[in-house]
């Protein structure tokens, strides 16, 4: 199994013969430019955490090139039907699916969500993926939430992935203490440096993670972690 980060929050996760790519966010992010080619990716699966442009610039157009099935709010499924992307998975807060890569579980993110024509994009989510013997929690835009603390009581984390970039979402001291809520010692950072309202100190970061014994992974644009 294995991890590439794409720039912003977009990952791609091989795991059992399967490509996962979550919130595409890669061909109006400056960041990536020159670093990932838009053209030549290849997804099995599309996973859409809300329905903010950061995170689904890229949807229709990758749903296109590639015949992914989307996994996403029933509202984003519905929308997307409406585009003439029909290979959609809809899902819902608490839900679980079994797919042919392991188990996604849908779960609660603190966030707004709403499409880039004005469009309602349903709950804002994470998720937990399940595959290959480990659980990997993908938490999407989020504040730091209570409904966190429920997480270790069904699922053994092996890594989390975590906005750090404060402003929309939690910030990395949020995010370590997140971290220890769910009870995850890996995490791996995202939502970060995109734009000016997201920029992260990485130095001061790190070492606060460090002082928690929790660590920190920073990624570099395509770069690619072995879980």
């Amino acid at each position: 199994m294995q991890l590439t980060y794409l720039g912003h929050s977009c990952f791609l996760l091989e795991t059992a013969g399967k490509k996962l790519i979550f919130d595409p966010f890669i061909r109006n992010n400056e960041l990536a430019k020159d670093k990932v080619s838009f053209e030549e990716l290849e997804a099995d699966y599309i996973l859409i955490s809300h329905g903010h442009e950061d995170h689904t610039a890229d949807l229709i157009d990758l749903a296109k090139q590639t015949g992914a099935t989307v996994v996403c709010s029933w509202e984003i499924h519905a929308w997307l039907n409406q585009k003439g992307i029909t290979k959609t998975h809809p899902m819902n807060i608490g839900g679980k699916w079994q797919f042919d890569f392991g188990t996604v579980h849908m779960v609660f993110a603190a966030h707004s969500s709403s499409l880039p024509d004005g469009s309602y994009a349903g709950v804002a989510a994470g998720f937990i993926i399940e595959s290959n013997g480990k659980k990997i929690y993908y938490a999407g835009d989020t504040a730091l939430t209570s409904d966190m603390q429920l997480i270790p009581t069904k699922h053994k984390l092996d890594y989390a992935l975590l906005p750090i970039g404060d402003n929309f979402t939690m910030d990395y001291k949020d995010a370590c203490t997140a971290a220890r809520m769910i009870q995850c010692k890996q995490i791996i950072a995202m939502h970060f440096d995109t734009f000016g309202f997201i920029q992260v100190n990485h130095e001061e970061a790190l070492a606060h993670f460090k002082q928690h014994e929790i660590a920190l992974t920073i990624p570099q644009i395509t770069e690619t972690i072995q879980l």
